[in-house]
């Protein structure tokens, strides 16, 4: 079965972060074609040994039992020995993996729809990289004969190897060992639950570390939380939770652990980019990688040596922050507007050091911001009072066809720097001021004479076109992105 047609009759692709497709298109065979491939792929690069064992694990969308099932007997069929995790973060796993010099899998859809799910790939060093993609795609993969119907399921039963527990225990200790004995004491703290698989672990690390802990809205049905995109009622709940308990932060997390939702004393969610500067200001990064997107405050700052803007996805953010270590600079650390952080090199405070994890981790976040709250003595309001005023906020429109964005930001870009100037300024119209300068490093960035910054750019795991917008107000960067919006609208209107 070769790889790059099965990407075209299934539907299930490679995104910004592992393949990602429709539950039903990610069949038994395809799940197994795939991972097959994955491994592979490993073997030719030497990266793993026939034998070794690989490390899987999944979220709690309906069809991940399943995808876990068909990801391991091909791990199997390949000549390697499965690992099952069981249901834990993806960093739990991905850590696993890299203290263990072991290849990894997470089943998950991250926060996407449970329609939808894919399985994030993990080499022994880290996540795969686009080459790697490149790598998976090129594979050819046999497959037995009789092991699947004709629509791609398994003809006959499999079980899954036992739980192993270690990954999990292990993710635990690493926050557990890294941060002070009870260095929350004295906090109280609200873990909105939902059906994130790092509901247990929160509130299992928190307490731990002292604090008093909440768990809240528990959810036996997945939830698609969007830690770009946060729901109306999550706001909403956010507030009215803060207001019952006077918490001093409440935490969650997407459908997979590794994106964090952190909130300040009066449950205002913070943007996650914002939540990455804090963290990075916690843990005395010398040098930033994160993508265009991502809220200026950063550079504004001034805390940073050296700072690298990169596409929007991991594996950007990951070869920057290689190509800086390379450079000997440390300590070296990434972020997305997701809120997602990574590790490029390890932490040391205090006498207390912290592995590198160059996968994006939504625990250490919230953990950082407590800590720096109680090092300075602010709430997490007055720490973000601290920081240059630039608010970002940003929106998506659903159901709009890649193709379609791609070709309406191309008609924005006729020519030369006047020629697009002229274009763009017609199409968005009066409410932005000029144009002084554009960003194609991923998707369209534009920067208008205020000051003020719209981003556009296609989504590389759905078919959305997302729109982030940045001001010198958190009102005015709403105020232009729902402008925006509008516009994005009348163009799929136009479509119809």
């Amino acid at each position: 079965m070769d790889i790059s047609q099965l990407m075209i009759s299934s539907g299930v692709k490679f995104g910004t972060s592992g393949a990602r497709g429709l539950a039903e298109s990610m069949s038994d065979e395809v799940c197994y074609a795939y991972t097959h491939a994955f491994l592979q792929h490993l073997l030719e690069s030497g990266s793993i040994n026939r034998g070794d064992t690989v490390a899987i694990a999944g979220d709690f969308r309906p069809s991940s039992p399943r995808i876990i099932l068909a990801c391991s007997k091909a791990i199997i069929d390949a000549g390697f020995t499965p690992l099952n995790c069981g249901f834990i973060p993806t960093p739990a796993v991905a850590a696993y993996g890299l203290e263990g010099n072991i290849a990894s899998l997470m089943v998950t859809g991250s926060h996407i729809p449970d329609d939808r799910n894919g399985i994030k790939f993990n080499k022994p060093d880290g996540e795969i990289l686009k080459l790697d993609e490149e790598g998976i795609s090129a594979q050819s993969v046999e497959i037995p004969d009789g092991l699947f119907t004709a629509d791609g399921y398994f003809l006959l039963s499999h079980s899954l190897p036992v739980d192993d527990a270690t990954a999990r225990t292990r993710y635990v200790a690493r926050y557990l060992q890294f941060f002070p004995d009870m260095a929350l004491k004295g906090m109280r703290i609200g873990v909105y639950q939902h059906s994130t698989v790092a509901r247990d672990v929160m509130v299992e690390v928190c307490e731990g570390l002292g604090a008093e802990v909440i768990a809240l809205a528990r959810s036996e049905i997945f939830i698609p939380v969007d830690t770009e995109a946060i729901r109306d009622e999550d706001v909403m709940l956010a507030k009215d939770w803060a207001r019952e308990y006077d918490f001093n932060c409440i935490i969650s997390a997407d459908g997979d652990g590794d994106r964090p939702l952190v909130s300040d004393e009066c449950g205002r969610w913070l943007r996650g980019d914002v939540a990455g500067i804090l963290c990075a200001q916690y843990l005395s990064a010398s040098a930033v990688a994160t993508p265009v997107s991502s809220n200026s405050a950063l550079e504004k700052c001034g805390d940073f040596s050296r700072i690298e803007r990169t596409r929007i996805g991991s594996p950007y953010v990951i070869a920057a922050m290689q190509a800086m270590l390379n450079e000997g600079i440390a300590p070296v650390v990434g972020y997305e507007a997701n809120g997602g952080f990574l590790t490029a090199s390890g932490i040391t405070l205090e006498g207390r050091s912290l592995s590198a994890l160059p996968t994006r981790d939504a625990l250490l976040v919230p953990l950082a911001i407590l800590m720096l709250s109680k090092q300075r003595n602010f709430t997490i309001s007055e720490l973000l009072s601290e920081l240059p005023s630039r608010y970002t906020y940003s929106d998506r429109l659903k159901d709009f066809p890649t193709s379609l964005s791609q070709q309406r930001i191309a008609e924005m870009l006729p020519g030369n720097f006047t020629e697009n100037k002229q274009a763009i300024e017609s199409m968005l119209g009066d409410s932005f001021g000029g144009l002084v300068s554009l960003d194609r490093t991923d998707g369209l960035r534009l920067t208008f004479d205020s000051g003020d910054i719209l981003h556009l750019r296609p989504s590389g795991n759905a078919p959305e076109l997302r729109c982030y917008s940045e001001s010198s107000t958190e009102q005015q960067a709403i105020t232009i992105n729902q402008r925006c919006m509008e516009i994005l609208v009348s163009w799929k209107s136009n479509d119809s």
